[in-house]
């Protein structure tokens, strides 16, 4: 099988629209009132949480947008889109794929839509098992999210795609796909990276954010990881080894600017004597 999208590096590429250039949302009459038919543009960005699966390929075919002032079968508008097969789990750690980047209508938008073709698997233990999705999913699986694009400006919106709640094994080597989304707009969000040592830890770091736990693994070989898509506000962060004898650590106060990176520098963790 082709390997197409996620395994074309022309696809992955890191991105941080500055703030001042982003739109946080304004009303459609603010829209209106600017006298302009000028269309704004839109750019959505997809990382993977944490899971453990040798690959998750997603085939993705097209990226769509709602208007607010359609009925919920019409008004689907297509986001120019880098078809093709991703496997999320190398969108880690400041990886992102660039699934749609293109013009789009000014107004008020309800949803996003994201279209999946039939070549969908998932790798465990090294045996690619079909990832079947859902028929009820066929039209596209929709994400609520409400967003404004303003006319010429940018709207950068960040898909945290969670693979580990996302698929579920049905028996007899059967794995269907029941997607766990976050949308988080660019513009209100930054990140927080750092290194973990000994690497030979194999540590989680984490924070929760609300209802949200926004998790990455180190890296095994360098101890770096990066957390994607976090709001802006001050968090605890924990650090969660999963080789016996190292002990966990939390830093309190970690504060997330939007648009930019919190770097914590290198945590070291105490372990087997």
């Amino acid at each position: 099988m082709t390997r197409e999208g996620g395994m074309n590096m022309n696809f992955l590429r890191m991105i941080w629209i500055p703030v001042f250039a982003l739109v946080a949302g304004c009303s459609e009459d603010e829209v209106s009132n600017t006298g302009t038919t000028d269309p704004g543009h839109m750019t959505i960005t997809m990382v993977d949480s944490p899971a453990d699966y040798d690959a998750v390929y997603i085939d993705v075919i097209g990226v769509e947008a709602h208007q607010a002032s359609s009925d919920s079968n019409s008004g689907w508008i297509s986001i120019g889109s880098n078809p093709g097969i991703y496997d999320l789990i190398t969108l880690r750690n400041g990886v992102e794929a660039v699934i749609a980047d293109s013009s789009l209508p000014a107004g008020h938008y309800t949803q996003v839509r994201l279209l999946l073709g039939n070549s969908n698997t998932v790798v465990v233990d090294g045996v690619e098992y079909p990832l079947e999705v859902p028929s009820g999913s066929q039209s596209g699986l929709k994400l609520n999210h409400q967003f404004t694009i303003e006319p010429n400006t940018v709207y950068a919106l960040m898909l945290d795609f969670d693979a580990e709640k996302s698929i579920v094994e049905t028996g007899n080597g059967e794995y269907q796909l029941k997607p766990v989304i976050r949308l988080v707009p660019t513009q209100l969000s930054g990140s927080i990276s750092g290194t973990v040592l000994p690497a030979e830890s194999q540590s989680t770091a984490s924070i929760v954010a609300g209802l949200d736990t926004i998790s990455a693994y180190a890296d095994t070989s360098s101890g770096y990881f990066k957390l994607m898509a976090v709001p802006a506000g001050t968090y605890s962060l924990m650090i969660v080894p999963t080789v016996t004898g190292y002990q966990d650590t939390t830093l309190d106060g970690v504060t997330v600017v939007a648009g930019q990176d919190t770097d914590v520098g290198t945590i070291v963790l105490s372990g087997p004597q």
